[in-house]
């Protein structure tokens, strides 16, 4: 330090050095930590305001909705007789006008008698639920509506399949579908105890049974799977062409240029596409209980095990592969490993499907 024209020293020893940075960096941490403390304060409680309010929203949302629905059941009978509009429109765009009219045989109840009693009971005890009632009451009438419905075309189906000489009642009894993949549970028209209204029961039973029909006359052979101008041999006994003696002949052999086209006879899954002893290359297409068709001799296959194919669908070429003396197509129809002939179905499937649809 200067003073006076003297200079004079003034020493710190390094201990005392040490003892103020503490000194101060003790300062600086206690004034991080309360500032530190005050944000986080800060955060939860505005972090607690938020949580508050949006409890309250909640709150207010769910009293509002149970206010609304308590001091307006008109309001809600509304909204859901609007829903019941929709359903019924979808229904007619995709499906047509459903039967109201009961027929002589059907065994589908009729609820509207009753329906009207129960309204004018609910009119009486509980005015303001008469809308619930009355859609209640148009609810039923169109599941039993939707019943008849299904239930004829059921009939339809069977009718088709009993033409062609099938029992409808064995080909549900082996009907066995594969086809769905999983889903969520649906539990639906079920009551406050959890038990099921019995028409909507008997509903699911008609439309299961329509499926099922439905889906089993689909896959009764029903295209040509080569041109029937040309069959070389018939289903039966008939000379064998390479020994000369009588043998039985499980199908039918349709005569054509080697390479051209051979279709699946209906809809199903193949379930062989490979060489056969005797067969040569060969396709087996499994169209459901225990009804398949086999296409044998081929040049060339083009499917695939587990495809699933379309009636019409181009499934492989003629040939004269395995036991054959030219190119040809031998086909056979086999109703649970039985060979049946297969001409009926060619040739009266297309005229009895036609009466099918058209009845739909």
């Amino acid at each position: 330090m200067r003073s006076q024209g003297q200079v004079r020293f003034i020493k710190i020893s390094s201990g005392l050095q040490i003892a103020t940075a503490a000194i101060a960096a003790l300062l600086m941490l206690a004034w991080l930590v309360a500032m530190a403390t005050m944000a986080i304060t800060q955060y939860t409680t505005q972090r607690d305001r938020l949580a508050l309010l949006d409890r309250e929203a909640k709150i207010a949302k769910s009293e509002s909705r149970v206010t609304a629905y308590r001091d307006s059941v008109g309001a809600v009978a509304d909204d859901l007789a609007k829903r019941q509009d929709f359903i019924e429109k979808m229904v007619q765009a995709h499906i047509g006008d459903m039967p109201a009219d009961a027929r002589k045989g059907e065994t589908v109840s009729n609820s509207d008698r009753e329906a009207e009693k129960t309204i004018d009971k609910v009119s009486a005890a509980v005015p303001e639920a008469v809308g619930l009632a009355r859609l209640e009451a148009r609810q039923l009438a169109f599941v039993e509506q939707l019943t008849r419905f299904a239930d004829r075309r059921s009939k339809r189906a069977a009718e088709a399949i009993r033409k062609l000489g099938l029992n409808p009642n064995a080909m549900i009894a082996s009907y066995n579908d594969r086809t769905a993949e999983g889903g969520p549970l649906l539990s639906l028209a079920t009551s406050a105890d959890g038990s099921l209204d019995p028409r909507f029961q008997r509903l699911g039973v008609s439309l299961a049974r329509m499926d099922a029909l439905e889906r089993s006359l689909a896959g009764i052979p029903q295209v040509l799977p080569a041109s029937l101008e040309f069959i070389s041999s018939g289903f039966g006994y008939r000379s064998d062409p390479f020994t000369g003696a009588a043998a039985f002949h499980a199908g039918l052999d349709f005569r054509g240029p080697r390479g051209a086209p051979i279709y699946s006879a209906a809809k199903g899954v193949v379930s062989f596409a490979g060489r056969r002893h005797g067969y040569g290359n060969c396709v087996e297409i499994d169209h459901g209980n225990g009804l398949t068709t086999r296409y044998a001799h081929m040049s060339r296959i083009r499917t695939r095990e587990g495809q699933q194919v379309a009636a019409g669908n181009i499934i492989g070429n003629i040939g004269s592969t395995g036991r054959s003396t030219g190119p040809h197509l031998h086909f056979e129809v086999r109703i649970n490993g039985r060979p049946v002939n297969p001409r009926p179905f060619l040739e009266a499937a297309p005229h009895v499907l036609e009466e099918a649809h058209a009845g739909g």
